[in-house]
C-alpha cells in the first residue's frame, strides 16, 4: 500500500488532480475486464478498505447461494467517486455504500442528523437520478472514528473531540485522502470543533492509520467505528460531542436495470437487511485485519452462523 503525502508541500489543486488521474487510471485499469460480460452475471463492486470488501464479499456469496447467477468479483476499486461512476455507468451491478456518504458526497446535500429521513432522500435521490434501488439498510452503521492511542486518552483524561482543542496546536494529524476531500470530513469537522493542528494534516493510505499512530508518527486519526483494530491494539475513540458527523448506514446499491433482468436478486439481497450488527460487523474486520483471514471464509463462517 502507498503512502500518500504531499512531502514537497504541493498545493491543494496540484494534489487533487494529481489524485483524480491516479483514481481514473485505477478506475479504468479495474473495469477493462467488465466490457462484454454474460447477461447471465452480476458485477459486485466495493471500495478500498476492510469492510467493503467483506461486505462485497457477503453480497456475492449471498447471490451465489440463492441464484443460479454468475458473479463478478470487482472489489478494492478506489473512493466513492470511482464506485459510484462505475455503478452509473453499468459497470457494476452492485456495491455497499454508506448513506451519509451517499447524501454529502454524491448528493451534494447538507448533512441531516435523522437516520430515516437521510435514507428516505437517498432513496428517493438515488431512484431519479441514477435509476439506483438503495436496499433497507444493513443494520449497523459505521460512522468515522476520531481515535488516539489509549494511553494518551488516559494520561491526558480524553474523552471528547472537543476536548482536543488545547492539544491540537502541538499535535500531528493524519487522515485519509477522501476525509481531507469530502463536505462532511476534515475542513467543516475541523471548523466545527475549533482544532488548529501543529501542521497540515499528513495524508496516509487508510490501511496504514493506526501503524502511523501506533508508531507516534501522528496523534490522531479518523479511523471507521468499525474498525476491529482500534479496540485490538488499544486505542481509543473520541466522542463526537457536537454531533457534527451525519448517519452512515450501511445499505446496498443496486442498478434498477439488474434487478429488472434478475428479480431474484432483491430476494436474496432483502435477507440481509437488518441482520448485521455494528458488534458482528466489527469482529468480521478484526478476523481479516487483526487475524489476517481470508475475507472469503470470514463471511462463509458468518453466513452459516447466521442461518443465511
Amino acid at each position: 500500500m502507498r503512502v500518500f503525502i504531499d512531502r514537497a508541500g504541493n498545493s491543494t489543486n496540484s494534489f487533487r488532480a494529481i489524485a483524480a488521474i491516479s483514481a481514473l487510471l485505477a478506475f479504468s485499469s479495474a473495469m477493462s475486464g467488465c466490457r462484454g460480460r454474460r447477461s447471465d452475471s452480476i458485477v459486485v463492486g466495493s471500495k478500498n478498505f476492510t469492510e467493503q470488501i467483506i461486505l462485497a464479499e457477503l453480497v456475492a456469496q449471498q447471490i451465489e447461494a440463492h441464484t443460479t447467477l454468475r458473479v463478478e468479483r470487482r472489489i478494492n476499486l478506489g473512493g466513492t467517486l470511482i464506485c459510484h461512476q462505475a455503478l452509473v455507468s453499468g459497470q457494476l451491478d452492485i456495491y455497499p455504500e454508506y448513506t451519509g456518504t451517499a447524501l454529502t458526497v454524491i448528493l451534494s446535500q447538507p448533512p441531516m442528523r435523522d437516520p430515516a429521513a437521510v435514507f428516505a432522500a437517498v432513496k428517493s435521490a438515488y431512484a431519479q437520478r441514477f435509476a439506483v434501488d438503495v436496499l433497507p439498510p444493513l443494520g449497523f452503521e459505521n460512522t468515522f472514528a476520531i481515535v488516539v492511542r489509549g494511553e494518551d486518552a488516559r494520561q491526558l483524561h480524553l474523552r471528547k473531540i472537543s476536548e482536543l482543542a488545547p492539544l491540537a496546536p502541538k499535535w500531528k494529524a493524519g487522515f485519509g485522502y477522501e476525509f481531507m476531500e469530502r463536505p462532511d470530513g476534515y475542513r467543516g469537522w475541523s471548523a466545527a470543533y475549533g482544532l488548529h493542528f501543529a501542521s497540515d494534516p499528513r495524508i496516509l493510505d487508510l490501511g496504514l492509520l493506526y501503524r502511523a499512530l501506533a508508531d507516534h508518527q501522528v496523534d490522531v486519526v479518523a479511523g471507521n467505528s468499525t474498525d476491529g483494530v482500534i479496540a485490538a491494539q488499544g486505542l481509543a475513540v473520541l466522542e463526537d460531542d457536537r454531533r457534527y458527523f451525519p448517519p452512515y448506514e450501511a445499505v446496498l446499491l443496486v442498478r434498477g436495470a439488474a434487478l429488472d433482468a434478475h428479480p431474484e436478486v432483491r430476494a436474496a439481497l432483502e435477507e440481509l437487511s437488518g441482520r448485521i450488527s455494528a458488534d458482528e460487523m466489527r469482529r468480521m474486520n478484526y478476523d481479516v485485519d487483526g487475524q489476517h483471514r481470508d475475507p472469503g471464509e470470514v463471511v462463509r463462517e458468518f453466513r452459516l452462523a447466521k442461518g443465511f
